[in-house]
């Protein structure tokens, strides 16, 4: 081996050590606070890993599905759980990937989704089930009630994906990108510069909230943790989600199903009605709740008047 060539092997292998470290000490700082941890978490055996959730009060059975963006989990309706669960039994879940559940390294699909949903609502609620899922679950929600519609009751969306943007499938190019986030050492490094404190308060500042100064450091330090427990593998998840393999052309099943159906959303997000709009092209049956000063995220902006309108359809 000549010298040049010896030279490049050793800068590799310091740059490679050097990009571990930092992906350590990023994993360090965003998990020290232990937000999201609590005294109500179980954990439901599924084939692909546990899946935690919390169970609250008693009454009719309802399931809550968080957002499929990174960091999300159920922390995201901590400002409702407590007053549905005077009315509703209710199961809070960490989808897998997310949260405090296990995020393997598989490539994450709709349709994982909707079994997991189905699997978890028989064999651990045992019978049928409203749901109330947010943004990109409300694809997993409707697909559920197609699939099997014994076990689903009413669904409550609060602002769900775009139809068109659930109908982009994989290219090449979103492959390539799923292949670098999930590479070990360099992969990881590039998902924690995407998915810093600052980014996920950016993101709420730009695209979640209509209202800013709403916005609590707690709700940054939790989605932080959660996009980085336990050594940043929620980026598998992500990596699935960014590269389009969540997503699932939901049109067909929201013709078909006969359920209620309730859409929740924030009149402040650039294209919210658009989108409720092209629901209801496809099931005109739907119901719809607009929440005035609000985006994409009502229920943590404005968690009483959500609550008034989910206390009217559920």
């Amino acid at each position: 081996m000549n010298k040049k060539a010896g030279t490049v092997i050793a800068v590799a292998g310091i740059a490679t050590i050097t990009i571990h470290l930092i992906n350590r000490a990023q994993f360090s700082m965003s998990t020290v606070k232990n937000v999201l941890s609590g005294p109500n978490n179980n954990y439901y055996e599924w084939r692909f890993g546990k899946i935690r959730f919390i169970r609250k009060g008693s009454g009719s059975p309802l399931l809550l599905l968080h957002d499929l963006t990174i960091g999300s989990s159920s922390y995201e309706y901590r400002e409702l759980i407590d007053s549905l669960s005077q009315k509703h039994e209710v199961f809070a879940i960490d989808l897998l990937g997310y949260g405090l559940s296990d995020k393997p390294n598989i490539t994450y699909t709709n349709y994982l989704y909707v079994q997991s949903v189905i699997d978890f609502i028989k064999n651990i609620i045992g019978k049928k089930t409203s749901v109330l899922a947010s943004g990109d679950s409300a694809a997993i929600a409707v697909m559920a009630a197609h699939n099997d519609g014994e076990v689903i009751d009413k669904i409550a969306l609060i602002s769900p994906q775009s139809l068109n943007k659930m109908n982009q499938i994989p290219n090449r190019q979103t492959k390539l990108l799923k292949f670098l986030i999930d590479t070990p050492i360099i992969g990881t490094f590039v998902y924690n510069m995407l998915t810093t404190k600052e980014a996920f308060k950016k993101n709420f500042r730009e695209s979640f909230y209509a209202s800013p100064s709403l916005i609590e450091d707690e709700l940054a330090e939790a989605y932080n943790e959660a996009a980085h427990l336990p050594d940043c593998t929620a980026k598998y998840s992500f990596a699935s989600y960014v590269s389009r393999f969540m997503n699932a052309n939901i049109i067909h099943a929201l013709k078909q199903v006969d359920h209620s159906i309730y859409l929740i959303y924030g009149t402040q997000k650039e294209d919210n009605q658009t989108i409720i709009d092209n629901y209801l092209y496809y099931n005109q049956s739907i119901e719809r709740f607009p929440i005035t000063g609000t985006s994409q995220l009502p229920h943590l902006e404005k968690p009483k008047e959500v609550l008034e309108q989910l206390d009217i359809i559920l």
